[in-house]
């Protein structure tokens, strides 16, 4: 079973969250669109894709300032819970799709690989050393149909737009949730929690579709934070 440091983080994560949440759930589509869209916009083309098989080309060599948080530094793996959902921890599922779960199954183990300026790979491991193997990769997807974009699994690829990922500390009472100082962090905030967003679009929870990818808007409420903890070093390979 996974070794539960973010069980034991929830004490805390109770003082910083409104309620419980819902879990997102469902298959993927076999063609699996994905986001192309580029900065300032949430439009998105609809590409033919995706595959779950877990090789591609290795990460580059981090870019990490040596005073960022250890969590993205490329050394360690990390479970990764919504500040909000208190005991749900997230899982990339064999059906291949980023959820909220309560449970061990699917990747929850996750590494982050700094790639160049503030964006990351995120590298997906099983929690049994016997099996966890190759990783896959979180990749933006377009389901289309005015369906809301999501996170799937993909094989890892550096130089894929969909897989390069900002995750930076978000800036306490500031309206920009990317504001954060260029070592990604902020006074007064959570070193450890962060927001999450590909190409302006960024990873909250819905109610009705579970964990998805939304452009922050004029009067849109801030986006989700999501906590990092530390769970030792991360898969050699």
């Amino acid at each position: 079973m996974v070794t539960r440091r973010w069980l034991a983080a929830g004490a805390g994560l109770a003082l910083l969250a409104g309620g419980i949440a819902g879990c997102g759930t469902g298959t993927p589509s076999d063609d699996g669109g994905i986001l192309t869209a580029g900065p300032g916009s949430a439009s998105a083309t609809a590409t033919s894709a995706a595959t779950t098989d877990p090789t591609g080309s290795p990460p580059p060599e981090s870019t990490v300032p040596g005073d960022f948080p250890e969590v993205l530094s490329g050394s360690r793996q990390v479970t990764i819970v919504r500040t909000a959902a208190f005991e749900s921890g997230l899982s990339l599922t064999d059906d291949g799709e980023l959820v909220e779960v309560d449970g061990d199954e699917g990747r929850q183990l996750f590494v982050p690989i700094p790639l160049d300026g503030r964006l990351f790979l995120i590298e997906a491991y099983y929690s049994d050393s016997d099996t966890a193997g190759d990783p896959a990769c979180w990749r933006v997807r377009n389901p289309g149909n005015g369906q809301s974009l999501s996170v799937e699994a993909a094989a890892c690829d550096a130089g894929d737009p969909r897989q390069r990922f900002d995750i930076r500390v978000p800036v306490t009472g500031g309206t920009d949730p990317a504001g954060a100082d260029s070592d990604g962090t902020a006074a007064g905030s959570d070193a450890d929690t962060f927001v999450i967003s590909n190409s302006w679009a960024y990873l909250r929870h819905s109610s009705r579709s579970g964990l998805i990818l939304e452009e922050q808007g004029d009067g849109s409420p801030p986006p989700d934070t999501f906590r990092f903890t530390d769970n030792g070093p991360a898969p050699t390979r």
